[in-house]
C-alpha cells in the first residue's frame, strides 16, 4: 500500500458536502485520516464516509450551519468527542454572490462575512483549543486570488477573503511557539457546484464558463478540484512543518491586482 501522509491524523474540514470540501474529505481518508466533515448536505456526507471507510479509515458528519457560532465550535467538539484529538484544520466553506461595493446590500454584505469570516475566526478558535492539547496542529484557510483587489462584482467576497489573510499571519505569528500552524491556501477559478449554478442562473452554461474562463486564465484552463489535492495534503501533513505563514497559490497564473 502506498505511504498513507495523513496516517492517524484527525482532520475536520467545513464545508465538506460540497466541491473540493468533499474531495479533499475522501482524499484524507484515503491518506489515512479520520475526517470529521461539517455541512448541510447529510446525504453527501454519509457517501463520502462510506468512501473513506473503504480505504480503511473512518469519518463522522456533523450537521453544521455557519451562521452559527455555536454550531462552529460543535464541529469540533463533535470531532473531538467521536477520535480524541483534532490535528488539522481545513476551512473550505464560503459563499461567492454578487456584491459590487456600490450596490452590495446589508444582507449579502452580513451573509458573506459570517460564514466566510466569523464561521472562519471561530472555526480556528477551536481548533487552536484542541490542537495545544495534542501538542500542535495545521489549519488550512481557504482564499482567493480576489483577496488581491477582486473584480469589481464580487468587493464583499474579496474583503472576506483579505481578512482571512490577516487571520492566517495572525495564527501563524502567534501560535508557532504551540506548534500550530497555520497557511493560506489561494484556490483558482473552479467550476464547484456553487459556480456552475452562479453562472447558470446568469445565463452562461458550464461549458462557455470553461471556455471564457480558459481565455481568461494564463494556463489556459479551470483548475479542478483534484489539482488541489496535493497542495492540501502538503499542509496538513508533518511534510510541511516547518511551513506557516504561508500563502500558497494554486491558480492557473491567475492573480488580481
Amino acid at each position: 500500500m502506498e505511504l498513507q501522509r495523513l496516517k492517524n491524523k484527525v482532520i475536520v474540514i467545513s464545508g465538506g458536502t460540497k466541491g473540493v470540501g468533499r474531495t479533499m474529505a475522501e482524499v484524507c481518508g484515503r491518506e489515512g485520516a479520520k475526517v470529521v466533515i461539517g455541512g448541510r448536505d447529510e446525504m453527501a456526507a454519509r457517501e463520502a464516509i462510506r468512501n473513506i471507510r473503504t480505504f480503511g479509515s473512518d469519518g463522522i458528519f456533523v450537521q453544521t450551519d455557519l451562521n452559527s457560532v455555536e454550531d462552529c465550535k460543535n464541529l469540533f467538539d463533535e470531532g473531538y468527542k467521536a477520535f480524541g484529538k483534532i490535528d488539522g484544520f481545513f476551512n473550505y466553506a464560503g459563499i461567492t454572490p454578487v456584491s459590487p461595493l456600490d450596490t452590495c446590500d446589508q444582507k449579502t454584505f452580513d451573509d458573506v462575512m459570517n460564514i466566510n469570516f466569523r464561521a472562519a475566526f471561530f472555526c480556528c478558535q477551536q481548533a487552536i483549543k484542541y490542537m495545544r492539547m495534542n501538542g500542535g496542529g495545521s489549519i488550512v484557510l481557504t482564499g482567493s486570488a480576489h483577496a488581491w483587489s477582486g473584480e469589481k462584482d464580487r468587493a464583499a467576497y474579496a474583503c472576506s477573503k483579505g481578512v482571512l489573510r490577516t487571520l492566517m499571519e495572525h495564527i501563524a505569528h502567534n501560535y508557532a511557539t504551540e506548534q500550530i500552524r497555520c497557511n493560506y491556501l489561494t484556490l483558482g477559478w473552479t467550476p464547484t457546484e456553487g459556480e456552475v449554478t452562479l453562472r447558470n442562473s446568469q445565463g452562461e452554461s458550464e461549458a462557455e464558463l470553461r471556455a471564457r474562463a480558459g481565455a481568461y486564465l494564463p494556463m489556459g484552463r479551470m483548475c479542478e478540484r483534484t489539482d488541489y489535492i496535493e497542495g492540501i495534503i502538503y499542509m496538513l501533513s508533518d511534510a510541511s512543518s516547518m511551513m506557516t505563514g504561508s500563502t500558497f497559490r494554486i491558480t492557473a497564473g491567475e492573480y488580481i491586482s
